[in-house]
């Protein structure tokens, strides 16, 4: 049996049968296990290492369950269905009436997050995102996912008395984070592949901005032409890729100026501007300030 941290969340005990023993390096969080809305309808949460003889077998649970893979592989059956395999990027919901078996590959144990929910509400509200109830769903890029649920756990473990209401709006954050990212029913194979380019070419824009001199540079080492590059960037992001990029070299360059690792003109440097003049017309048009000024308030 498990208790909740302490602090001015829920008291109640965790009764037997809600928290696996097959695991390992587990850290939760609980915050309402009274079935209120309070912290968005979660009730607890939290990230595991599955034992290689992990194994969940439910005819039924007491909250609504979404589980995370972030890590390793295992399968999944819901409802009594078909055997699914799960590995990264796989997201199970599933119904607290609804029966579950969950189990790890001996050889390569899960990593995963699992969040408990208080109503049937949330669960409407994952399916508004893409992930429907009582399913599978791969997730075509999920680090950004993985790095909210972290800070749910632990923001989720902090004693505060305003815990809940910061991981109800950490809940808020990720449901946005997987209705980008996760696929939507009756999507077309011609949508799911636009999705899916989008996402290796903003991938790319993300982790390489800095290097990326142009568009059509970028077009290339994304493998897609220039005005595909521009038209799944007005579908998915709804601005240019030009200014998306140009957003994120301004960003890396803030990073840099805060830091106060060096001059404006090494900061242009970095993120690709040859004139310095170019780049502080750049970086105020989307910061509002001058990268000088930025440098005098730190």
């Amino acid at each position: 049996m498990k208790k909740p941290a302490s602090g001015r969340r829920s008291q109640q005990v965790v009764g037997p049968g809600l928290l696996s023993g097959q695991v390992s390096g587990s850290r939760y969080f609980f915050l309402n296990l009274s079935g209120g809305k309070q912290g968005g309808g979660l009730a607890f949460g939290g990230r595991e290492q599955c034992n290689p003889d992990y194994r969940i077998d439910r005819a039924s649970f007491a909250y609504a369950l979404v589980e995370f893979v972030a890590e390793g592989a295992g399968w999944v059956r819901i409802g009594g269905g078909k055997k699914t395999e799960i590995g990264p990027g796989s997201v199970v919901v599933c119904r607290g009436t609804t029966a579950l078996e969950m189990a790890a590959a001996a050889e390569r144990p899960m990593v995963k997050y699992f969040l408990c929910l208080a109503g049937e509400a949330e669960v409407k509200r994952l399916a508004k995102a893409g992930l429907g109830a009582d399913r599978v769903t791969a997730l075509s890029a999920h680090g950004e996912v993985r790095s909210v649920l972290d800070d749910l756990v632990r923001e989720g473990q902090r004693p505060g008395r305003r815990a809940a209401e910061i991981c109800g709006v950490l809940f808020e954050l990720l449901l946005l984070k997987l209705s980008e990212v996760a696929p939507r029913a009756g999507d077309a194979a011609e949508g799911e592949t636009a999705r899916e380019n989008f996402l290796r070419c903003k991938a790319l824009f993300d982790e390489q901005a800095e290097r990326l001199m142009t568009l059509e540079q970028a077009a290339v080492e994304a493998q897609l032409d220039v005005s595909s590059v521009c038209r799944l960037f007005r579908r998915f992001q709804g601005i240019s890729p030009y200014q998306y990029l140009l957003r994120r070299k301004m960003n890396l360059a803030a990073e840099f100026l805060v830091d106060g690792r060096g001059l404006v003109k090494e900061a242009a440097q970095r993120v690709g501007f040859a004139d310095p003049y170019h780049f502080s017309r750049c970086f105020k048009a989307v910061h509002g300030v001058a990268p000088s000024g930025l440098q005098r308030r730190g």
